[in-house]
């Protein structure tokens, strides 16, 4: 079989079992666990798969640079967006992350809406400047610019003089073995940051970001209220979620639209 051969082959099996175990494969292929670990990295190092422990994940659509990841499915962030913003209390404290999720939650809020929304986001509080009662905090520190967040040093110790009810943290990886996972280890830093000041932490996971992993490790699966997302129920890493106690939250669910506007 020739190289190029074993390499379809091989994401032909990742796209239809969701993951590759190297020893597996190599038996199936009659290969040896060298040849299948070479061929592994090189698809890694196109951006095709993530290497992980013993194998290979799907690689995240979400780790594409910010124009791009916009028009990665925009109608599913869409959903998640409007059950996020329905967990933002009126009147309360949102710690929002950035990302084109929850620029999508600001969008669901309804104009009226009322809440202190803390971000390391320029793009999110440039988004809140027409939300004339929601008050907004930024974080400062060097700028990310793939994901268009503040990040580093500076950043994190900001986060230290904040308390939120709730943080909704963006990933690009929500896997059962693999956690929460993002692509750049300052990020994910900061997001570990973020959750310690929030009393709850939600993840909102568009579709696409569902059995998907990226390299830095976010948060265990363990320290998160929910995970907001579109997914069939029937998904099989749905499925293992909810068996290690993970709290889905279905995004199509009746009922789970933007908060409701106040009566007067």
């Amino acid at each position: 079989m020739l190289a190029a051969e074993r390499r379809d082959n091989l994401l032909a099996r990742l796209a239809a079992d969701g993951k590759l175990v190297a020893k597996d494969v190599a038996r199936d292929l009659g290969l040896s666990d060298d040849t299948v670990r070479r061929d592994l990295r090189d698809l890694a190092a196109a951006g095709l798969c993530q290497r992980v422990y013993g194998g290979a994940l799907p690689v995240s659509p979400a780790l594409a640079d910010y124009p791009t990841r916009g028009s990665v499915e925009p109608h599913s962030k869409q959903r998640v967006a409007a059950r996020g913003a329905a967990l933002i209390p009126r009147g309360g404290t949102v710690i929002l992350d950035g990302g084109t999720t929850t620029q999508a939650v600001v969008r669901a809020l309804p104009a009226d809406f009322e809440c202190t929304v803390i971000t390391h986001s320029p793009t999110v509080s440039a988004a809140l400047l027409d939300h004339r009662s929601v008050e907004v905090f930024m974080l400062g520190g060097r700028l990310f610019k793939h994901s268009a967040v503040a990040s580093g040093s500076a950043a994190v110790e900001a986060t230290l003089g904040i308390s939120a009810d709730v943080f909704l943290l963006g990933v690009t990886g929500v896997h059962p073995d693999q956690g929460l996972t993002t692509g750049d280890a300052d990020e994910a830093a900061m997001k570990r940051a973020l959750a310690k000041r929030a009393a709850e932490t939600y993840v909102l996971a568009s579709v696409e970001k569902i059995g998907a992993a990226s390299r830095y490790r976010v948060l265990p699966l363990a320290d998160v209220a929910g995970l907001v997302t579109d997914a069939p129920p029937d998904n099989d890493t749905l499925r293992q979620l909810r068996r290690q106690g993970v709290a889905i939250l279905d995004a199509d669910a009746p009922g789970s639209g933007p908060p409701p506007r106040d009566p007067s």
